[in-house]
């Protein structure tokens, strides 16, 4: 489907509606995602989460500390291979927050530090050398304070397979309206080599508050596949955002609970 915002409301929203379905609820597999945009409340909103069918990614929680949001080993003496499962998924610097699928936040943030924007850091980046999926490195940036473009977003894949050779896409939107986002996930679906996600970024919807949203998206990802989901919200004119965080594994326990997910809520410095 078309990501076009000239669309009408009514349009927009049930075509996100329609991503969420085909693409999250009856997909097995779609992979970490972020989703930019603002909810219902008017707030910019940023969701993000893990997924995995090795043991090794399905051993992950996602934290939160200083505003900053990581991933965690769930239980640190089953951790086989930090690369590739193991960063910061989500920045704050100056005002611009920044999330991704891996180290290239810091490296964004690296970069700002230095005068570099979001697409000229990312612009050297290469996907994930994990044959045989290579998997495609996907980020975005919120900048309420760019009227023209608040919201960015990348996505590095493979160029036709092609483990030597990457495609470099970006994607500058205006606010859209409240209740919607602009989402990306790393694959389309489930396979062997798992399929690289190949189409433009998605309308996606944020209905209600925070809460709302992570039990939403909570629900619809695969429940022997999900991992993680952070909700990351930040009201207009405020510096101090709230961030949700959903784990399948207890931050006070490594094993998985019997199915009902723990939840923390706090505000964050940025």
């Amino acid at each position: 489907m078309s990501s076009s915002s000239c669309m009408s409301f009514e349009a927009l929203h049930t075509e996100a509606t329609a991503n969420l379905q085909r693409h999250l609820a009856e997909n097995t597999y779609p992979g970490r995602g972020l989703i930019l945009g603002r909810n219902t409340a008017g707030e910019w909103t940023i969701v993000y989460w893990l997924m995995g069918r090795s043991r090794n990614s399905r051993n992950r929680i996602l934290l939160e500390n200083n505003g900053r949001l990581h991933t965690e080993a769930a239980d640190p003496a089953k951790l086989e291979d930090p690369t590739l499962i193991i960063y910061n998924a989500l920045r704050v610097f100056q005002g611009k927050t920044v999330v991704s699928n891996g180290d290239h936040t810091d490296r964004v943030v690296r970069g700002w530090e230095n005068g570099t924007t979001f697409e000229e850091t990312l612009h050297s980046e290469r996907h994930e050398p994990d044959v045989p999926n290579l998997t495609p490195r996907i980020a975005g940036c919120l900048h309420p304070e760019d009227l023209e473009s608040p919201l960015r977003l990348a996505l590095i894949r493979s160029c036709g397979r092609n483990p030597e050779l990457s495609e470099h896409h970006f994607f500058c939107y205006p606010a859209p309206a409240s209740g919607l986002g602009h989402g990306l996930t790393t694959y389309q679906g489930d396979g062997n080599p798992l399929p690289s996600f190949a189409r433009l970024p998605l309308w996606f919807p944020l209905e209600g508050e925070g809460d709302r949203i992570v039990k939403a998206y909570w629900e619809v990802l695969n429940p022997d596949n999900r991992v993680a989901l952070a909700v990351w919200t930040l009201s207009p004119g405020s510096s101090t955002p709230q961030m949700r965080i959903c784990n399948r594994h207890r931050t006070d326990d490594p094993a998985p609970d019997s199915g009902t997910p723990r939840m923390v809520s706090r505000t964050t410095n940025r």
